[in-house]
């Protein structure tokens, strides 16, 4: 897969990734506002393991941040199940040197159109811990309405911390 944007594109990962997803996600700024599945500090090693891990997927569900020929992010979809089969979580990271670029709002706005044409379902979450309000307002300029507030609801670096649920609907 690969989507073509101004400055990037946001495409399949694949080998050879693995030093510069390596180089740029080993940071403790983009480590607090991720899951803690995400390691930290993050190796070589982590890396080579997330590259086969997405080059495997099926469907595919993750995709590497082009920028300037490498690897400079990631963004990947996590459907839910049961009842909640309708939905699916988006999450993303970028390079800290690329911050404030207006990069994150075109990769999240391409990402969320791909995955209402491509996956079967009516809704998209993004969670966003309080502290960040750069990504908050990546999710408000692609669409996405804070639906609320979850007080207290996850443990991130030791602490307690409110997140925010914003959702984007399938356009009719």
């Amino acid at each position: 897969m690969r989507i073509e944007l101004n400055d990037c594109a946001v495409r399949s990962w694949c080998a050879g990734d693995e030093p510069s997803l390596a180089r740029h996600v080993n940071n403790r700024k983009i480590w607090l506002n991720l899951r803690d599945v995400f390691p930290h500090p993050y190796t070589l090693e982590d890396a080579t393991k997330w590259v086969r891990f997405a080059a495997a997927e099926v469907p595919e569900l993750s995709y590497a941040i082009e920028i300037e020929g490498e690897a400079a992010g990631g963004i990947g979809l996590t459907p839910l199940t049961d009842v909640e089969r309708c939905t699916a979580d988006i999450g993303y990271w970028l390079g800290e040197q690329y911050w404030g670029r207006g990069i994150a709002t075109r990769v999240v706005a391409a990402a969320s159109e791909h995955a209402f044409a491509t996956l079967d379902i009516a809704r998209l979450e993004g969670w966003v811990f309080a502290w960040n309000p750069g990504s908050m307002r990546v999710l408000e300029k692609c669409g996405y309405v804070r639906e609320g507030v979850m007080r207290k609801s996850a443990i991130k670096d030791g602490r307690l911390v409110d997140r925010m649920v914003y959702a984007r609907l399938r356009e009719p």
